[in-house]
C-alpha cells in the first residue's frame, strides 16, 4: 500500500500564502484535528512558547480528497535560493493543444491578480511562477492520463 504525502512550505505570512495557495489549487482550510474545535483550541493544547501563535501557520486541504494537505509553516529566515521541490498546478480539460495553453495562459493571469508573478514563459507547455514570497510553481496542463 502506497503511503500519503503532506507538503510543507516555509515562509514569513502564513495567510498571505494560504490565501494564494487555496486560489492556485482550489484548496480549503483544513478542519481541526477531532476532538478540537476549532484550530485555536487545537493549538492551545501544546506546550508551546509564549510567542508562537496559531497565525504563525495554515493547513490547507483538497476538499474533494485525494490531493495532498499543504502545511505553510512561518520561518524566521528568509527564502534565499531556487526550491528544490516546486509544485506543479495542473490545469484539468483536454482538447487542441491551442485550447490547453488558452486554459494555461488564464490560470497563470488568475495567479498573477492574485499576488504571483510570471518568471518564465515556455511557450504552448507551461508558465514558471513564483507565489508572493518568491517560491517558484509551474503551470502546466493536466496529465492525458488524468
Amino acid at each position: 500500500m502506497a503511503l500519503t504525502i503532506d507538503l510543507t512550505l516555509d515562509c514569513k505570512d502564513a495567510k498571505l500564502l494560504a490565501g494564494f495557495w487555496k486560489t492556485a489549487l482550489g484548496y480549503v482550510d483544513e478542519p481541526p484535528p477531532a476532538p478540537f474545535a476549532t484550530r485555536e483550541e487545537w493549538f492551545a493544547s501544546f506546550d508551546l512558547p509564549a510567542d508562537d501563535s496559531v497565525d504563525d501557520a495554515a493547513w490547507l486541504c483538497d476538499p474533494d480528497g485525494p490531493g495532498p494537505r499543504l502545511s505553510l509553516l512561518k520561518v524566521p529566515e528568509p527564502k534565499t535560493v531556487k526550491n528544490r521541490l516546486h509544485i506543479d498546478v495542473r490545469v484539468p480539460g483536454h482538447g487542441t493543444p491551442e485550447e490547453r495553453w488558452a486554459r494555461i495562459r488564464a490560470k497563470s493571469e488568475q495567479l498573477v491578480k492574485a499576488g504571483g508573478t510570471t518568471v518564465e514563459e515556455f511557450d504552448g507547455h507551461h508558465i514558471v511562477m513564483a507565489d508572493p514570497e518568491g517560491n517558484e510553481f509551474c503551470v502546466a496542463a493536466a496529465r492525458p492520463d488524468s
